[in-house]
């Protein structure tokens, strides 16, 4: 257990950032799933659909959330399978 202050706000701020970047995750995945559903179903919105994808994907990685490699790679391999399935 933390004993100075200083280490129990470092413990609280870390805990509150960890659900912050958790809800984050989630809604990227929720998004990054519901564009690959319109791709496969090739249904009309899914250029919007990416458009969204792609820049909540680049605002998580701008703050840390997630790697801004592992963000690109992402956008990448949903690009590639927008263009199969053309």
């Amino acid at each position: 257990m933390a004993h100075t202050n200083q280490a129990k706000k470092r413990i609280r701020q870390a805990e509150k950032q960890r659900l912050h970047n958790r809800t984050v995750r989630s809604d990227l995945r929720t998004h990054i799933k519901s564009y690959r559903v319109a791709v496969a179903k090739k249904q009309d919105g899914a250029d919007k659909l990416m458009a969204t994808v792609e820049s909540k994907l680049d605002k998580a990685a701008k703050r840390n959330v997630i790697p801004t490699a592992r963000a690109n790679r992402i956008k990448s391999r949903l690009k590639r399978m927008a263009t199969k399935q053309a």
